[in-house]
């Protein structure tokens, strides 16, 4: 994990697929510890397991991780982390879901069938290999703002979206090994036991997911642009640094630099690739949540980019 100073602002990121016989019970102390600990995020519970983004100085989170760690199956839990310049969440939420991330598939289940983890150092060779598909478990919106080299593009707007992708271009992949990747590995778990499920017979997935490559790249690296992440960051590239995108509030893309440096750009309102995907009525009232935005951020000046953890 990189190295961070005590001042720093921590954002970890972890998952654990385990089994939770009561979710909801775990949710109000686990709640508490992780205030009491001034940490902010969103962690989902659920009878599968536990999945979450938190930040907080590295005291906080070590805190919250302390609390997590008893829980069932979650004994040698770790966490990815990052340093944030600022605050990336305004507030914790702590909820009870039926999935800790949806895929809608009931039979998928990693914590008894998964792919094959291949460890950052060794993902270039194995993606390079002939034989190999590279998958990206991400969504539209993810992937625009970067992906791997050659990675085929589901084109889903969600993840639940997956399995009927698969289902219609199966077929494109027979007789090959898959290798898929995702933001921090957690859709990879489910995508891939999914896979196994229908019968492929070689299914591989980057262990840690894409953050944990960018966290070290090697130096002829295979990702092209940036990796969106769902906090204030909205980007993050090699070395976990912060990106240069922002958030775009009507569509829930990132936009870049040359993005924001276009005349359709409106904070809040529109960007390149949303500005004919609304009306006038639409576009006041995003007007009107954009300006309560501001009027938030004002008094406390740190904002979770979109309300979503989907890693």
């Amino acid at each position: 994990m990189p190295d961070h100073r005590a001042s720093d602002i921590i954002v970890a990121t972890f998952y654990r697929f385990t089994r939770f016989e009561d979710p909801e019970a775990l949710r109000g102390p686990l709640a508490s510890a992780c205030a009491a600990a001034g940490a902010k995020g969103t962690i989902i519970l659920a009878r599968e397991g536990v999945n979450g983004t938190i930040a907080a100085s590295r005291t906080g989170v070590d805190a919250a991780l302390a609390r997590l760690r008893p829980l069932p199956g979650c004994e040698s839990l770790a966490a990815r982390t990052s340093a944030a310049a600022a605050p990336p969440f305004r507030r914790l939420d702590v909820r009870v879901r039926p999935e800790i991330v949806t895929l809608g598939d009931p039979a998928a289940d990693p914590s008894r069938r998964a792919g094959v983890h291949v460890a950052p150092a060794d993902w270039n060779a194995l993606i390079r290999a002939p034989d190999v598909a590279v998958i990206d478990a991400r969504n539209a919106y993810e992937v625009a703002v970067g992906s791997f080299a050659g990675a085929v593009d589901p084109g889903t707007a969600s993840f639940r979206d997956f399995p009927k992708w698969w289902a219609a271009n199966a077929a494109r992949f027979a007789g090959k090994r898959i290798a898929m990747f995702c933001t921090g590995g957690i859709r990879c778990e489910k995508a891939s036991s999914h896979l196994l499920g229908q019968g492929v017979a070689h299914v591989h997935q980057l262990e840690g997911g894409i953050l944990a490559y960018l966290a070290a790249p090697p130096a002829e690296t295979l990702w092209r642009g940036g990796c969106f992440v769902f906090d204030a960051r909205v980007t993050v590239g090699p070395g976990l640094a912060t990106g240069d995108h922002r958030l775009c509030h009507a569509c829930g893309g990132a936009v870049s630099r040359a993005g924001q440096a276009h005349p359709s750009f409106e904070p809040g309102v529109s960007c390149p690739a949303c500005i004919d995907a609304y009306g006038p009525a639409d576009r006041a009232r995003f007007r009107m949540r954009q300006r309560q935005i501001a009027l938030a951020a004002a008094r406390q000046p740190a904002a979770d980019a979109s309300g979503r953890l989907d890693r």
